[in-house]
């Protein structure tokens, strides 16, 4: 056994010495020579030798945790937002419009509960194709839900007829009067949705699932990008701004009414920016055409919605930003514009309707706003201010107007029938304080206080659609307004974040200019909401 041992190392002793003199007898010349050729083929575009193994091949096609995401062409970017939500709403039996001893309307106020919701939760999908082509996919299962309150004011954003509570039109309702009228309309978190009660049956508003579906081209045409699909009209500032960048849980009534997706085409042009790819520079204007499928009072329903005319809605925003460094601090200032014709002379009341002026084949639909956004520095570093202000100008569907009065016919007998174009207005300011880049607090408050900024908010909108005691084809518009204080601690930027907003909520009291014949009550409706934020 000893000798075997000895001879199978030698065995291996010589053929290692045998290895190494054959590794020394190729010539330098011969190993520059192969490189040389190798370099040539590589020039001359010829592919390399696939090394690839079966192992390879079979990780390529692996399922479940840690697989690599691919896709056809391109790259995808996956982004998301959730929003939790815990709110409380102050009880009270009465809604706005409840009436029964005058004209016997019963508004509960039904919607006033406390309770748990998920406000959004976004899937956002953006495929880069090349550098001149993206598409973008964002969906919201949230949007889908329906029976919970709205904020700030449960009333409604645009409180229009008796029931302000889903539960009460899947339930039944109680009607308006003593019809069983229950054409309600709600604004649902910002999104409005047409309850229609009739023998039992709920309908809800509008999908809504889909929010945006666009393609954009950019990177050829100097300071210019383009866009066509589903997307937010270019119109304010607060309701196109990403939801998760909001500096309250909720929009103010003003942002709602902007809050709004439609079908069109658009070109932004951006300049005096960094550098000539900039798409966020110092002066931007765009420009675009939607469909305009409905009322510019009802934020929502042109979303994923085919036109009722061939005319188009004409969009214009413009910004600038005249100061714009952390030196002087920051300023902008804004205006936007939007118009077009809405509604189809075929479904409008015959000639020989009852009330009269009703026959408008159509209406010139107007929206303005306009706005400003400033940041200071020296000792207020850490101070911001918001401002703006709306007008729209609109018609509102059929029936979904109170009538006190009952002036309707039929199964509408409380609700306007067909009323004429009137305008809206509304003005919201807010302000914050962020101790993190505050001078007076940023070296001396303790790591857990550098998270909070402080916010206070005022609203003011003629959110409260009620037809004119004398002339219900008219329609005579109501304030509310809102008082919010809030607190936002950041944990990882916008991206992960708690708020909290208490809402003082006052409904404008009509009795001393409304007439005897129509009694509204001044809601008792303040409410409470913390805002639980991840977005990635």
């Amino acid at each position: 056994m000893q000798k075997c041992n000895k001879f199978s190392l030698a065995a291996i002793l010589a053929l290692g010495c045998l290895t190494s003199v054959m590794a020394v007898e190729v010539p330098t010349a011969e190993w520059e020579r192969m490189k040389q050729q190798i370099a040539e083929l590589q020039a001359s575009g010829a592919s390399t030798p696939n090394t690839s193994s079966m192992v390879d091949t079979a990780m390529d096609c692996k399922y479940g945790p840690n697989a690599t995401v691919t896709t056809k062409v391109g790259k995808l970017q996956i982004g998301g937002l959730v929003q939790a939500w815990y709110y409380s709403i102050q009880q009270d039996r009465k809604g706005f419009f409840n009436d029964p001893g005058i004209n016997t309307i019963v508004d509960s106020n039904g919607a006033s509960q406390n309770g748990f919701r998920v406000r959004r939760a976004q899937l956002t999908f953006k495929e880069e194709i090349n550098e001149n082509i993206s598409a973008t996919v964002m969906i919201d299962p949230a949007r889908e839900a329906a029976g919970f309150p709205n904020f700030p004011s449960n009333q409604g954003n645009d409180k229009k007829a008796n029931q302000v509570s889903p539960e009460f039109a899947s339930l039944g309702g109680n009607g308006v009067g003593n019809t069983g009228v229950t054409n309600a309309f709600l604004n649902q978190g910002g999104y409005s949705n047409i309850y229609a009660q009739q023998h039992g049956a709920f309908v809800a508003g509008p999908p809504s699932l889909l929010q945006d579906a666009y393609i954009n081209w950019h990177g050829v045409v100097p300071f210019h990008d383009f866009q066509i699909g589903q997307f937010r009209p270019w119109v304010g500032e607060e309701g196109i701004r990403s939801d998760a960048e909001l500096d309250f849980a909720e929009r103010s009534m003003v942002g709602f009414q902007s809050d709004n997706r439609d079908l069109g085409a658009s070109v932004h042009g951006s300049f005096w920016g960094q550098d000539c790819n900039d798409r966020n520079g110092r002066f931007q204007y765009w420009a675009g055409v939607f469909n305009g499928g409905s009322s510019y009072f009802n934020p929502g329903e042109a979303q994923n919605k085919a036109d009722s005319n061939n005319s188009k809605d004409f969009n214009a925003r413009i910004l600038i930003r005249p100061i714009w460094n952390d030196c002087w601090g920051k300023l902008e200032i804004g205006g936007s514009f939007m118009g077009g014709r809405h509604g189809d002379g075929r479904n409008e009341l015959p000639q020989s309707a009852p009330l009269p002026g009703l026959n408008q084949p159509s209406t010139f639909a107007v929206r303005y706003n306009a706005w400003t956004h400033s940041q200071y520095t020296g000792f207020l570093t850490g101070l911001w201010t918001r401002n703006e202000y709306t007008f729209i100008r609109d018609r509102e569907d059929a029936g979904t107007v109170l009538d006190a009065q009952g002036n309707g016919t039929g199964f509408n007998a409380f609700a306007q029938e067909q009323g004429r174009a009137f305008s809206k207005q509304g003005y919201t300011s807010s302000l914050g304080y962020r101790l993190s880049e505050s001078k007076l607090f940023c070296n001396g408050a303790p790591m857990f206080l550098k998270g909070l900024e402080l916010t206070g908010r005022y609203d003011h909108f003629q959110n409260i659609d009620v037809a004119n005691v004398v002339t219900p084809y008219r329609t005579d518009r109501f304030y509310t307004t809102v008082y919010t204080a809030g607190l936002n601690y950041y944990i990882k930027g916008s991206n992960a974040k708690i708020q909290a907003n208490y809402n003082f909520v006052n409904l404008e009291d009509a009795r001393d200019h409304a007439g005897v014949n129509r009694d509204f009550h001044n809601v008792r409706n303040d409410n409470f909401v913390i805002n639980f934020q991840v977005a990635f």
